[in-house]
């Protein structure tokens, strides 16, 4: 019972750390009475009157939430399935090949170097505006944290697994299939958490032009009619929707790869 104390005593203070913070930026903003800044209740209020109030239309949803926050939200989901799905398979099939990693690590690192926003003039010509240019955006962007961590994890097996697994002559789809990705795992959960971080980023990016909906051209609209409190209330539920999607993400790493995390304590690492 200790251990399970210990955790919601940990849950309850993080918790209260996060409520003595919105307090204070409560007392500081109506102190300051500076419009540029307001107070976290205005901001609640703000969301409540932009994405909770009317009747549900669409799917339980309101209007706006149909149409600020869902689109958004797919556009995130998609973008991150489609660049992990590239980034462990590629990954998995570079890291144990020592020639196509030499050959291909040049241009991969280029590839990576190049900001993912400074590539919007081109995905403005490549792409229809709209849903197609945003997932290019948000997939070549989310790609690379998934790419190289499997990389990475496919490249470092254990000596003796990968002596163990060839003389049971296993092909090589198998090989990759049943040894190698699930040691890679711990790795490519690391990558997907950084990637993520970044799909949310360049979603709001990828919105900011050539959208008309989504969060980011929600903020835009606000922007430009000098409506600080909606601004500031997307600023807010973009916050809390990757602080809940990085939770799921942790939850479903846990489930998944809980065994090596046993592992490295047993083994005292």
């Amino acid at each position: 019972m200790r251990p399970v104390r210990r955790r919601a005593a940990e849950t309850g203070v993080k918790w209260l750390v996060l409520v003595a913070c919105v307090a204070l930026w409560q007392v500081a903003a109506a102190s300051a009475a500076n419009p540029y800044f307001p107070t976290p209740r205005v901001i609640g209020s703000t969301m409540a009157d932009l994405w909770l109030s009317g009747p549900p239309s669409h799917l339980f949803l309101t209007d706006a939430v149909a149409v600020d926050v869902l689109p958004s939200l797919l556009r995130l989901l998609a973008g991150f399935l489609v660049a992990g799905a590239a980034g462990i398979g590629l990954g998995l099939l570079l890291g144990r090949s020592d020639h196509a990693s030499a050959y291909l690590g040049p241009t991969l690192t280029f590839l990576r170097s190049i900001p993912p926003p400074a590539l919007l003039p081109v995905f403005f010509v490549l792409f229809p505006l709209g849903t197609p240019m945003q997932l290019a955006v948000i997939v070549f962007g989310v790609v690379w944290p998934v790419l190289l961590n499997t990389i990475d994890g496919a490249q470092n097996l254990d000596a003796t697994l990968v002596e163990t697994t060839r003389s049971m002559r296993l092909s090589r789809p198998r090989f990759l299939a049943t040894v190698v990705f699930p040691a890679a795992l711990p790795k490519i959960f690391a990558g997907l958490r950084v990637s993520l971080s970044l799909a949310l980023i360049l979603m709001v990016i990828s919105e900011l032009k050539g959208s008309y909906d989504g969060l980011g051209a929600q903020m835009i609209l606000a922007q430009r009619n000098f409506d600080l409190p909606a601004m500031w209330a997307g600023i807010v539920l973009l916050g809390m929707l990757g602080y809940l999607l990085n939770a799921l993400l942790l939850a479903a790493q846990h489930r998944v790869v809980g065994w090596h995390a046993r592992s490295m304590s047993a083994t005292g690492r």
